[in-house]
């Protein structure tokens, strides 16, 4: 048996609770946005969400991200986890590539706002909260179901 093998139970709880934490983020920091972009730039209300949105991004986004993407990494490499034949692993991972990509979007917009600019409106912001959610419930039922 193999080290990560041994681990396995450990791993995929550090696996669930690192997702979980990145998801809570993810569908966090656009609301967020919906209510910085409702106030006025250089208000006292703006200065907060910039310390809420950067604070989130740092302090628990990233670390999220890291730890979801290096336990998953070590689950897909620990031997008899991942049949590398089937193409519902292929679309998870792809997914996963996706939500990295939104989060990067999500700092690019950060950004913006931060130096108060308004990158988009409240309601596109709105609309970009919910493809975190659609986005994972599709990883669910792959990881799930294994469809393909």
């Amino acid at each position: 048996m193999t080290a990560l093998a041994a681990f396995y139970p450990w791993l995929k709880v550090l696996h669930i609770l690192s997702v979980v934490s990145w998801m809570a983020g993810l569908l966090y920091l656009p609301r967020l946005f919906v209510y910085h972009t409702g106030v006025a730039p250089g208000s006292e209300a703006s200065e907060t969400f910039k310390v809420m949105e950067r604070r989130l991004s740092y302090a628990i986004m990233l670390p999220a991200l890291l730890a979801t993407w290096l336990t998953g990494m070590l689950l897909a490499f620990t031997p008899g986890v991942v049949d590398w034949t089937r193409g519902w692993f292929h679309a998870k991972l792809a997914l996963v590539v996706v939500l990295t990509v939104f989060q990067h979007l999500l700092g690019r917009w950060r950004r913006e706002l931060a130096e108060d600019r308004r990158p988009h409106t409240g309601r596109f912001f709105r609309v970009a909260n919910e493809a975190p959610t659609l986005l994972l419930i599709f990883i669910v039922i792959l990881v799930v179901v294994k469809p393909f």
